[in-house]
């Protein structure tokens, strides 16, 4: 890297960012990545010395990886971390405080997995996988579509999960609406097929997470802001889109702002590409030009390869970010989430920003294997 990439990168990526009462140091954040190291559903101190180390290293704003709220179907794995009960949020706390310790701020990202949850799988082994019709991703008939009942749980599921998360000491909290989960079964067409106030056109379609979010809004203070993260694809359905248009983004965004998201999370597998034609800017650039809300962009960012390669065992090499620098300089989103670069190397913030590039130590998928 050169030195005026490195100024560069200081200029652009160090400024603070702040949220109603959340500050970041930085503009870089930790994407959530899944890693099961928590036992019974429980992070312990290994977890916690882990996003320790990535503050110490330099990231502003650390997001957790998803953690299941308290519903007897939101989880697919009992090596996940759950955010309920006295035994997880115990471990929770623990990390809240390591990354105040190192300097960063951090929210949990809370999660519900809907129709793919595992049928038999813990953590709780005969709950039925729920979803909005009673279809898997791909379409074919699986567990049950979810009542009045089970939709009026599962908010407060999130709702409690939220004020949880504020009581324990964390900085706000990301609502997992992305990649074919629950939130995100609701928004797509191809997954909801329902014929009642949650089904039908994207607004609809749309009800739902915002139900979720005005939920959690009025069970945390004013100060707790909440991220909602998003996605057009889907895990095993990489072209899905929720919106074809800007016009169909925009009905979909606005009753979620309107209930009270504070910052997107636009999760793309590859930050650089264009999200509708006519124009270069992403997704996290579209929602943040058409919400007015502030975004996080995130996909391959410091790595020649996408996440999807390292579940086949590949490894990707480490490349710059001046594509990402031109973005943010022209303010199309205000942070970057960074994912796998982190699990490589704790410090890739620190050397970033410090202009020690060719330090930081590129992702190989045997990471994967230990919590480094």
């Amino acid at each position: 890297m050169t030195d005026v990439t490195t100024g560069r990168a200081t200029d652009t990526l160090s400024h603070p960012f702040s949220v109603r009462g959340l500050t970041s140091r930085n503009r870089i954040a930790m994407a959530p990545m899944t890693r099961q190291f928590s036992p019974g559903g429980v992070p312990g101190q290994d977890v916690a010395d882990y996003y320790e180390r990535r503050a110490a290293g330099g990231v502003g704003l650390i997001i957790t990886e998803g953690t299941y709220v308290d519903h007897e179907s939101a989880g697919t794995s009992d090596r996940i971390p759950r955010f309920h009960g006295e035994d997880a949020l115990a471990g929770w706390a623990g990390v809240a405080d390591s990354v105040h310790r190192a300097g960063g701020a951090v929210i949990p990202q809370l999660w519900h997995v809907g129709v793919t949850r595992t049928e038999g799988a813990p953590p709780v082994a005969d709950a039925e996988p729920v979803g909005p019709s009673g279809i898997s991703l791909a379409g074919e008939p699986k567990g049950r579509a979810m009542t009045q009942k089970d939709l009026d749980d599962v908010i407060a599921a999130f709702a409690d999960a939220a004020a949880a998360a504020e009581r324990l000491g964390f900085d706000g909290a990301e609502l997992h609406g992305a990649h074919g989960y629950l939130i995100d079964q609701f928004l797509w067409s191809g997954s909801n097929r329902r014929t009642d106030a949650y089904g039908g056109d994207i607004a609809a379609r749309t009800r739902f997470a915002a139900e979720i979010v005005a939920a959690c809004r009025a069970a945390v203070s004013d100060a707790f802001p909440l991220f909602f993260r998003m996605s057009q694809w889907k895990m095993d359905a990489y072209e899905a889109k929720l919106a074809q248009t800007p016009q169909e983004l925009d009905t979909l965004l606005t009753p979620l702002a309107e209930a009270g998201v504070d910052v997107f999370h636009a999760s793309t597998r590859r930050y650089w590409l264009p999200e509708f034609e006519g124009s270069d800017l992403n997704l996290a650039g579209w929602v943040k030009k058409i919400s007015g809300r502030p975004t996080v962009t995130v996909g391959s960012v410091g790595l020649d390869g996408e996440f999807g390669g390292a579940f086949q065992g590949r490894s990707s090499a480490v490349t710059g970010i001046d594509r990402l620098l031109d973005r943010m300089e022209r303010d199309e989103f205000d942070m970057v989430a960074v994912g796998r670069a982190l699990i490589a190397d704790p410090e890739w913030a620190a050397k970033t920003l410090d202009g020690r590039t060719g330090d930081i130590t590129p992702f190989g998928a045997e990471m994967l294997k230990t919590l480094h």
